[in-house]
């Protein structure tokens, strides 16, 4: 069988996206996604992404990452998959669509893909880092140095500890400063990625817990690009989540299975 492809990317996070409203894709086959995503012989991508029919919302996002394995919510990918599902006609500006954590809201404003995200409850400490849940599980860990970090490397050990081996968690690095940097590792790709929105999300909640968020709003500089958050912090809540930022088309292809 041949299945068409397009390749995506939201500042550097890239994706396979593939219409399957036909429900043709096998979602347990975890060893072609894998294949799929790999860098050297597959197409490459940090993540594979089916669009399906839904009978409530616009569509549904089903998202596995670069292992294979369905995940958690990606935020970059949910953006792509705006942008994809206008490329289809499926949409016009504004959208609501399913995924694992529930329904989301998104706009297309000026060429950018704006999501609104789970509120976000529960904000943790591991030593000096946070640690919370925007969708997938993060761990924010401040820095005075971005660049020379061995995400690698650090990344691996938060991520594999013995608190965290068995659920896996992503690990970010951020940087203080207008604006603030972030490099992050993610549990799935198991290596360092351009960009992670959930983890610009996560970051945006921790900057603000220690004060370095002015009126709710505030730009997260990534290695593949700018990522934008706004919030609405009630109590140890942040509800009225907002992730936006570019997802951009790269090409499309056909692959046989």
């Amino acid at each position: 069988m041949i299945i068409e492809f397009y390749k995506y990317q939201g500042t550097g996070n890239d994706f396979i996206i593939i219409d399957d409203r036909d429900n043709e894709f096998d979602t347990a086959d975890n060893s072609l996604i894998a294949a799929l995503c790999e860098r050297r012989m597959g197409i490459g991508a940090d993540g594979l992404i089916l669009l399906r029919n839904h009978a409530t919302s616009d569509f549904e996002m089903i998202y596995f990452n670069a292992d294979g394995k369905q995940s958690s919510m990606c935020g970059n990918g949910g953006r792509c998959i705006v942008a994809f599902a206008q490329l289809l006609e499926m949409i016009d500006n504004s959208c609501s669509f399913m995924a694992i954590d529930g329904i989301h809201q998104a706009k297309i404003i000026d060429n950018e893909v704006a999501l609104q995200m789970q509120d976000v409850h529960g904000i943790n400490r591991d030593g000096d880092a946070f640690v919370l849940d925007t969708g997938s599980p993060h761990y924010i860990s401040f820095v005075e140095n971005t660049d020379a970090i061995n995400v690698q490397k650090k990344g691996t050990a938060v991520r594999h500890s013995a608190t965290y081996k068995k659920e896996g968690v992503n690990v970010n690095f951020v940087q203080l400063g207008n604006p603030p940097k972030m490099r992050t590792y993610e549990r799935g790709v198991e290596d360092e990625t351009l960009s992670c929105g959930t983890g610009a999300v996560a970051a945006a909640i921790a900057l603000d817990q220690i004060g370095e968020v002015e009126d709710n709003l505030i730009e997260i500089t990534t290695a593949g690009g700018s990522l934008s958050v706004t919030f609405e912090p009630f109590n140890n809540t942040y509800r009225n989540i907002w992730l936006s930022g570019p997802a951009e088309v790269v090409y499309m292809g056909e692959f046989a299975c």
